[in-house]
């Protein structure tokens, strides 16, 4: 699978970009992706609406926004654009506002870009300041290329019902188009599973909100946002919302309070 710096062209980078709003910053995404030639401007109001729909799920960790809409034939080959935000803007995310980076993805299907978003996620919980200290293509293409040693973690408070269920050794990470930001938490996840020796044991799978609904009850829990939370309602399953999609500590949280560890 191709990695970030594959699917990055320089004419989709902005380090220096100012907008006047949440919707704003997303078109000027948009017109970056574009500017490839590989997606058409319809695309970027399909990004639009899936915010004004869903709410702004896509920001998935404190400072940035991730955003992308389903694949369609407004896309001719998987892309990704970069802008970096002079002046932060606010998205209405209760946790992770103001956002100053914003990564917009045109996926032409389901699975070429997962190598790509595991790259951003990983450079997100581990060299986000290098990440924002970066004011040219080469700088951002290095530090997205590179690897750091993982922080320590840190725990954070998660809501749950209580449910009694035989274990099925699954998880859920669910967003609204099942394509960008739940395999932000599914890499975290994941991540977590690893340090705990249980990756063999249980199943992670990526998925949107519809498909939730059908597929809970293979679950033991759906990990997810505030916003898509609410959209899923009462699965029969205990939902966990996390605030930060990179955030191993609160992934680690949710899960020690899971399985009772």
């Amino acid at each position: 699978m191709p990695t970030i710096n594959e699917l990055l062209a320089d004419e989709s980078i902005d380090l220096a970009a100012t907008a006047d709003s949440w919707e704003d910053a997303i078109r000027q995404a948009g017109r970056l992706l574009s500017a490839t030639g590989n997606v058409d401007p319809s695309y970027t109001e399909a990004m639009v609406e899936s915010v004004k729909n869903n709410g702004p799920y896509i920001v998935v960790a404190p400072g940035f926004a991730f955003a992308h809409a389903r694949p369609s034939s407004a896309v001719r080959k998987t892309t990704v654009s970069w802008l970096h935000l002079t002046e932060a803007v606010e998205f209405g995310h209760p946790k992770n506002d103001p956002v100053r980076i914003v990564v917009a993805l045109a996926a032409l299907d389901s699975t070429s870009h997962q190598q790509a978003m595991a790259d951003i996620a990983t450079v997100l919980s581990k060299r986000r300041e290098e990440l924002d200290a970066a004011l040219t293509p080469a700088q951002l293409r290095q530090v997205l290329g590179g690897t750091a040693p993982t922080p320590a973690t840190t725990d954070t408070d998660t809501d749950t019902a209580s449910y009694s269920t035989e274990p099925k050794n699954k998880i859920l990470t669910v967003c609204g188009n099942g394509l960008g930001t739940s395999l932000f938490l599914k890499n975290t996840l994941e991540d977590v599973l690893g340090t705990w020796g249980w990756a063999p044991f249980i199943n992670v799978e990526a998925t949107d909100t519809i498909s939730a609904k059908g597929k809970a009850k293979e679950a033991d829990v759906i990990l997810t946002s505030g916003e898509i939370a609410r959209t899923l309602g009462d699965l029969g399953v205990p939902v966990y919302i996390i605030e930060d999609f990179t955030s191993t500590g609160e992934v680690d949280s949710a899960l020690r309070e899971l399985y009772d560890i």
